[in-house]
């Protein structure tokens, strides 16, 4: 049997040392990611918190 037997041409051909970059996220991303996540939730419970004592009043 040859490899032109097992050849898919809609399958692309990967190569072992392009395979990491594609898989990672760049760590700016992943620091503004969590940076936001955090932010957004400060913001959040802040809200929640003036409706919570708005609401006793």
């Amino acid at each position: 049997m040859s490899d032109s037997e097992h050849y898919d041409p809609l399958t692309p051909r990967r190569l072992k040392s392009a395979d990491t970059q594609e898989r990672r996220m760049p760590r700016g991303v992943v620091i503004r990611l969590f940076a936001y996540l955090v932010a957004g939730h400060v913001v959040a419970a802040f809200l929640f918190l003036l409706f919570t004592v708005a609401g006793k009043g």
